[in-house]
Protein backbone atom coordinates (compact mmCIF):
# COMPACT_ATOMS: atom_id res chain seq x y z
CA UNK A 1 0.00 0.00 0.00
CA UNK A 2 1.41 3.80 -0.83
CA UNK A 3 2.11 6.21 1.86
CA UNK A 4 -0.87 8.57 1.62
CA UNK A 5 0.67 12.11 0.46
CA UNK A 6 0.76 14.80 3.23
CA UNK A 7 -2.30 17.25 2.43
CA UNK A 8 -1.94 20.67 1.86
CA UNK A 9 -3.82 24.06 2.56
CA UNK A 10 -3.51 27.24 0.22
CA UNK A 11 -3.12 30.76 0.87
CA UNK A 12 -4.41 33.24 -1.57
CA UNK A 13 -3.45 36.56 -1.31
CA UNK A 14 -5.27 39.55 -3.72
CA UNK A 15 -5.00 42.97 -2.71
CA UNK A 16 -2.91 46.09 -3.40
CA UNK A 17 -0.24 48.26 -1.99
CA UNK A 18 -2.24 51.32 -2.04
CA UNK A 19 -0.33 54.27 -1.17
CA UNK A 20 2.26 56.00 1.38
CA UNK A 21 3.18 59.01 3.36
CA UNK A 22 6.55 60.29 2.73
CA UNK A 23 5.95 63.79 3.33
CA UNK A 24 10.22 64.70 2.94
CA UNK A 25 10.31 63.12 -0.48
CA UNK A 26 9.17 62.84 -4.05
CA UNK A 27 9.06 60.47 -7.13
CA UNK A 28 9.29 57.47 -5.00
CA UNK A 29 8.42 53.73 -5.98
CA UNK A 30 8.17 50.70 -4.23
CA UNK A 31 9.48 46.83 -4.36
CA UNK A 32 7.82 44.06 -2.77
CA UNK A 33 8.58 40.43 -1.99
CA UNK A 34 7.20 37.79 -0.14
CA UNK A 35 9.48 35.82 2.67
CA UNK A 36 8.08 32.00 4.21
CA UNK A 37 9.27 29.32 5.75
CA UNK A 38 10.89 26.27 4.18
CA UNK A 39 7.16 23.88 4.17
CA UNK A 40 5.83 26.71 1.58
CA UNK A 41 5.61 26.94 -2.37
CA UNK A 42 3.71 29.77 -4.39
CA UNK A 43 1.70 27.94 -7.00
CA UNK A 44 -0.09 30.74 -8.85
CA UNK A 45 0.81 34.67 -9.55
CA UNK A 46 4.40 37.01 -8.65
CA UNK A 47 5.93 36.44 -5.34
CA UNK A 48 7.67 39.85 -6.16
CA UNK A 49 7.47 43.00 -8.43
CA UNK A 50 8.41 46.85 -8.60
CA UNK A 51 5.80 49.63 -9.25
CA UNK A 52 5.89 52.81 -11.19
CA UNK A 53 7.01 55.91 -10.03
CA UNK A 54 4.64 58.14 -7.72
CA UNK A 55 4.65 61.86 -7.15
CA UNK A 56 3.19 63.44 -4.21
CA UNK A 57 -0.54 64.04 -4.12
CA UNK A 58 -1.16 67.90 -3.71
CA UNK A 59 -3.46 67.72 -1.12
CA UNK A 60 -2.54 68.50 2.24
CA UNK A 61 -1.40 64.55 2.70
CA UNK A 62 1.10 64.38 0.18
CA UNK A 63 0.35 61.12 -0.45
CA UNK A 64 1.79 58.78 -3.01
CA UNK A 65 -0.19 56.59 -4.39
CA UNK A 66 0.48 53.42 -6.22
CA UNK A 67 -2.17 51.29 -5.95
CA UNK A 68 -0.09 48.15 -6.88
CA UNK A 69 -1.79 44.79 -7.46
CA UNK A 70 -0.61 41.99 -5.33
CA UNK A 71 -2.37 38.47 -6.75
CA UNK A 72 -0.03 35.04 -5.54
CA UNK A 73 -1.31 31.80 -3.96
CA UNK A 74 0.87 29.85 -1.67
CA UNK A 75 0.77 26.19 -0.34
CA UNK A 76 2.18 24.30 2.81
CA UNK A 77 1.85 21.24 4.61
CA UNK A 78 2.64 23.46 7.91
CA UNK A 79 1.31 26.96 9.30
CA UNK A 80 5.16 27.65 10.34
CA UNK A 81 6.30 30.00 8.57
CA UNK A 82 3.50 31.99 7.28
CA UNK A 83 4.09 34.47 4.96
CA UNK A 84 5.09 38.03 5.37
CA UNK A 85 5.02 40.66 2.78
CA UNK A 86 8.03 42.79 2.88
CA UNK A 87 8.39 46.51 1.44
CA UNK A 88 11.14 48.92 0.56
CA UNK A 89 10.45 52.36 -1.25
CA UNK A 90 13.05 53.40 -3.24
CA UNK A 91 13.65 57.10 -4.37
CA UNK A 92 16.71 58.99 -6.16
CA UNK A 93 19.32 60.90 -4.10
CA UNK A 94 20.31 64.19 -4.45
CA UNK A 95 23.26 62.48 -7.82
CA UNK A 96 20.29 61.05 -9.25
CA UNK A 97 20.90 57.35 -7.85
CA UNK A 98 18.25 55.39 -6.75
CA UNK A 99 18.69 54.70 -2.53
CA UNK A 100 16.36 53.22 -0.06
CA UNK A 101 13.77 55.82 1.69
CA UNK A 102 12.05 53.10 3.79
CA UNK A 103 11.31 49.39 4.57
CA UNK A 104 8.64 47.48 6.48
CA UNK A 105 7.35 44.05 6.57
CA UNK A 106 3.54 42.63 8.17
CA UNK A 107 2.52 38.84 7.99
CA UNK A 108 -0.19 38.24 5.70
CA UNK A 109 -3.65 38.43 7.87
CA UNK A 110 -4.50 34.67 9.11
CA UNK A 111 -8.31 35.02 8.64
CA UNK A 112 -10.13 34.92 5.74
CA UNK A 113 -12.05 38.85 4.32
CA UNK A 114 -11.00 42.25 3.94
CA UNK A 115 -7.87 43.57 5.61
CA UNK A 116 -6.64 46.68 5.70
CA UNK A 117 -2.98 46.97 7.26
CA UNK A 118 -0.76 50.10 7.86
CA UNK A 119 3.09 49.00 7.88
CA UNK A 120 5.35 51.25 9.60
CA UNK A 121 8.33 52.00 7.65
CA UNK A 122 11.83 51.99 8.77
CA UNK A 123 14.29 54.53 7.65
CA UNK A 124 18.11 53.85 7.46
CA UNK A 125 20.35 56.43 8.27
CA UNK A 126 23.87 57.53 6.69
CA UNK A 127 26.76 55.83 8.59
CA UNK A 128 29.28 58.37 7.23
CA UNK A 129 29.44 62.10 7.90
CA UNK A 130 29.70 62.93 4.45
CA UNK A 131 26.46 60.69 3.47
CA UNK A 132 24.63 62.73 6.13
CA UNK A 133 25.81 65.99 4.88
CA UNK A 134 24.70 64.92 0.91
CA UNK A 135 21.40 63.44 2.11
CA UNK A 136 18.44 66.13 0.58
Amino acid sequence: MAAASPSVFLLMVNGQVESAQFPEYDDLYCKYCFVYGQDWAPTAGLEEGISQIASKSQDVRQALVWNFPIDVTFKSTNPYGWPQIVLSVYGPDVFGNDVVRGYGAVHVPFSPGRHKRTIPMFVPESTSTLQKFTRP
